[in-house]
């Protein structure tokens, strides 16, 4: 009972994020689903007083009318819209076959056994029927509408008879498709491919599809990776007609274009990246002034130049959204003559950019700043490993120069962390490939000094963009712009994140956002190099929301930022290019752009973003388990990484990740505490926590669904 009264307490900073506001509002207008509330009312409802939260209220009220769970009877007056005992969601189908219904209308997921789906598919936008319940019962409903299909093409594997096809689509689908032998497009047995619905009668088990594109055979490197990219709806190859286009640009710099910008080629200017980059977005500039200041240029390919709005080049840019990184390929979001020619940023050739130029003081404090559009010669391209090498030497290329930026860089990264930022190691999962793509080897890559070099300028940039359109320096109301916001944690998690790392001796101050920022990075610092590390890294990340597009700012909480934006990647990421295009606008005294428009772009982008960083992960799980596929039988030491009510997940020291299905623990029956991360078996009350150390043997190695599955062989010495 002491932890329970201690739980609460530790809630005590009653910051709403806004997730859990948009849960607490409709909780309180379902009460009076007839009465018509103002912002101010709703926030008196919440007791909030505080100027932040109430600006908040506000935010999210128009967050709730856009997606019709509210209407606006009136300017600035709110009502519950009436569904008459229904609610939309969106389905997240189980492995056992059922799916929850999740929405923003009710504080927990509708229960939807698997034959009242209805044909509704996982991700998929439905309105549902609530059923009657008892108090405390979870409630059910059945699917009334499917309002939205999440996929409408599928990635899978034939199985082909004499007289008929079944189509077997990976992941969470829940049914196979039937295909007439016409409409298999010549694809053969166990051959992969995509696939779409083309009928599906109201009472029948499947549905009826037809093969759209054959991708080859099932095990090889490239089919395998092309149905990772079509399983996610991300594209394999460039249209002809948008590679015709791209080639068409001319690599030389009209003399007219260079004379309208500001002329940074005599300024010592370099690039630093990766050494298997092609695409180089950055480079940075610096000289010493007269005044004393260093004048530091962050300069960034402008690509909105050469891609103009609405052309084929922006709509191809605009879908994609993004490049997609998979283990052994970029997928671009611009064709290889942009990406890697016309825009990179390339040694010993003019480049044209758009700027943000700063001056700092030997404490790196910023004493002026310019944006603009630019001409830059960039004189070296360095590798991350060359300038950490001149970093821990000082020796080198331009050794002056970048031993001066990262003597500024250090700075700017302490005043950051000064002020909340919040510290994540991040560890690159890396793989040796052969030619035919086959995993010879894992290796992790952590950020060391010179990316930290180039991250503080790239957060500089960003940062003051954003500071300057959304508030203004002549204090003028705000414009439309696109911000890279970051919602609080949610204070349930952060709760059960601090109850669990007690366990371990370790605490966070749960008091105000300020607290949990600074106590996090204590706790990451204490963490380091012990065997809890991962683990509670981990589970610290999970707390946290995940960053989005939009052009309502709510701040950057990891950062500890009021405003930012994306303003250094335009050849990989298209928020970059409408930033770029917005900043312009500004600076050349336009007036104020759609702002709705531009949050169906920021939701878009947001999206895409999130399909590619799926489509990564899934082809580093690909390779992993195929990495291990001739490692059956043998006996790893691991560390328990997740719990669920179906498994215990296990994270080897290669960081391969596999499940020891709960039914093997055949010594009990055992429960599943989502709140201590762990299962307990009811007899012995023996338990499985979150960063246990155990041993397994591998099983299987299932490359279909990127699947390992693991039996556990025993708990090493550190487990309880």
């Amino acid at each position: 009972m002491a932890k329970n009264k201690k739980h609460k307490k530790d809630k005590t900073f009653a910051t709403f994020n806004k997730s859990n506001l948009k849960k607490a509002i409709l909780g309180e207008l379902y009460k009076q689903p007839n009465k018509t509330f103002n912002y101010k009312q709703i926030a008196a409802m919440l007791n909030i007083q505080d100027p932040e939260n109430r600006k908040l209220v506000f935010l999210v009220l128009e967050e709730l009318t856009e997606s019709e769970n509210l209407e606006s009877v009136q300017r600035g007056k709110y009502k519950l819209k009436s569904r008459a005992g229904s609610i939309c969601g969106i389905v997240e189908l189980q492995p056992q076959g059922f799916g929850y219904v999740i929405s923003e209308e009710i504080g927990q997921p509708v229960l939807v056994s698997q034959r009242n789906l209805n044909h509704a598919m996982d991700g998929d936008k439905v309105k549902v029927a609530l059923y009657a319940r008892h108090k405390k019962q979870l409630i059910e409903g059945e699917v009334t509408e499917i309002l939205e299909r999440a996929k409408t093409t599928f990635v899978g594997t034939i199985s082909r008879s004499r007289n008929f096809a079944f189509f077997i689509p990976s992941g969470k689908v829940g049914f196979d498709l039937f295909i007439p032998l016409e409409k298999l497009k010549d694809a053969k047995d166990g051959q992969k491919a995509i696939a779409e619905i083309t009928e599906w009668p109201t009472r029948a088990k499947n549905p009826f599809g037809q093969i759209i594109e054959v991708l080859g055979d099932a095990g090889s490197n490239e089919t395998e990776m092309h149905a990772i990219l079509a399983e996610y709806n991300l594209p394999i190859r460039f249209p002809e007609k948008v590679l015709k286009t791209a080639e068409k640009i001319p690599m030389e710099i009209p003399s007219d274009e260079i004379a309208r910008r500001r002329d940074f080629r005599s300024v010592t200017t370099f690039t630093i990246d990766p050494h298997d980059a092609k695409d180089f977005d950055d480079a940075l500039s610096l000289q010493k002034l007269d005044n004393g200041f260093w004048e530091v240029g962050i300069h960034i390919a402008d690509v909105s130049y050469y891609v103009t709005p609405n052309s084929i080049l922006d709509d191809e840019a605009l879908e994609r959204a993004t490049s997609v990184y998979l283990v052994d390929r970029v997928v671009p979001m611009l064709p290889e003559k942009l990406s890697n020619g016309v825009c990179s940023l390339r040694p010993n050739e003019d480049k044209l950019c758009f700027s943000a130029v700063f001056q700092l003081d030997d404490q790196a404090k910023v004493h002026h700043q310019w944006f603009g559009r630019t001409v830059i010669h960039s004189d070296r391209r360095f590798t991350y490993e060359e300038a950490q090498t001149i970093i821990e030497t000082g020796e080198g290329d331009l050794k002056n120069e970048v031993l001066q930026l990262h003597d500024l860089a250090v700075k700017l990264r302490k005043q950051r962390f000064s002020k909340g930022s919040l510290s994540f190691d991040r560890i690159e999962v890396k793989f040796n490939l052969d030619e035919d793509g086959k995993p010879l080897s894992v290796y992790f890559k952590e950020a060391k000094e010179s990316n930290q070099l180039v991250e503080e300028f790239m957060l500089l940039a960003n940062k003051k963009v954003a500071e300057f359109i959304g508030n203004p320096p002549d204090k003028k109301e705000a414009k439309t712009f696109v911000y890279r916001i970051h919602d609080k944690p949610d204070p349930d998690k952060l709760a059960n994140f601090n109850n669990f790392i007690h366990k371990f001796g370790y605490g966070i101050q749960l008091n105000s956002p300020a607290s949990i920022s600074k106590s996090m990075n204590n706790l990451m610092e204490n963490v380091r190099g012990k065997n809890e590390q991962n683990v509670i890294e981990t589970l610290a990340v999970r707390t946290m929301a995940k960053a989005v597009y939009s052009t309502r700012n709510i701040g950057h909480y990891g950062l500890s930022f009021e405003y930012y934006t994306h303003f250094t990647s335009p050849i990989r990421r298209y928020p970059d290019v409408m930033v770029h295009r917005l900043l312009e606008r500004y600076l050349d005294g336009g007036r104020s752009a759609n702002a709705q428009k531009y949050e169906e772009l920021c939701k878009h982008s947001s999206d895409m973003e999130n399909r590619a960083a799926n489509a990564e992960r899934a082809s580093v799980k690909y390779k992993q388990v195929e990495f291990m596929q001739d490692k059956i039988g043998q006996q790893f030491a691991g560390v328990i990484s997740g719990v669920t009510d179906w498994g215990i997940y296990v994270e080897l020291e290669n960081k391969c990740e596999g499940m020891v299905p709960l039914h093997q623990l055949d010594d009990d029956f055992y429960i599943f505490d989502e709140k201590n991360y762990c299962i307990t078996g009811r007899h012995s009350n023996v338990s499985y926590t979150i960063g246990d150390e155990v041993e397994v043997e591998i099983l299987r190695a299932n490359l279909e669904k990127k699947q390992l599955d693991f039996t556990l062989i025993r708990r090493l010495q550190n487990g309880k």
